[in-house]
């Protein structure tokens, strides 16, 4: 969906999506699972800038590998939203002074408007966490022989290696081969 400077300028432009599984591509491992829905509406807040402020909530269910076992997670994102978006040109009329608190929070567009999808995936990239895990309790990957440590414990011993002193350890030995 597209939402027009046009339309906004005559009236607030209310939506209600359905959007399947495959159609917004997120980044290359978070993958859609389920219908994105969302319901909002979006309003020309200031019209000589052409300010577009957008409000709505959208749920949607995400599948992505765990951070620490690379195991499959999937991950139900229920997220309210109320973004505002500028046209690139105020951001570029602004030059590279300092930049006001206001404006980090301000997303910018191109052309006549914005489309909805591209809104929708920024909010969910948002509201994922920081780390993806299957759970709390996850123990992840050996770093030794690459067993997923939740299935089955393996044994390995990986060696704590102090970098400090590497340096001294490699002149040590080029000094014990002089000799």
């Amino acid at each position: 969906m597209f939402i027009t400077l046009q339309e906004l300028d005559q009236r607030v432009v209310r939506f209600k999506v359905e959007i399947p599984a495959g159609e917004i591509e997120f980044d290359g491992k978070v993958a859609q699972s389920s219908v994105l829905g969302a319901e909002g509406s979006a309003e020309l807040l200031n019209h000589a800038l052409g300010e577009i402020r957008l409000q709505g909530s959208l749920q949607v269910t995400v599948n992505a590998p765990c951070d620490r076992c690379l195991e499959p997670v999937s991950l139900p994102i229920r997220s309210p939203f109320d973004l505002v978006y500028m046209p690139t040109s105020a951001a570029v009329e602004g030059g590279e002074d300092e930049i006001d608190e206001a404006a980090v929070e301000v997303g910018y567009y191109e052309g006549n408007g914005l489309q909805l999808n591209d809104v929708l995936r920024e909010v969910v990239l948002l509201a994922l966490p920081m780390q993806l895990v299957c759970s709390e309790r996850c123990k992840g990957i050996c770093p030794v022989c690459g067993q997923n440590r939740n299935q089955r414990e393996c044994g390995c011993q990986a060696a704590a290696v102090d970098d400090r002193w590497s340096k001294l350890k490699n002149l040590r030995a080029e000094i014990g081969q002089r000799n």
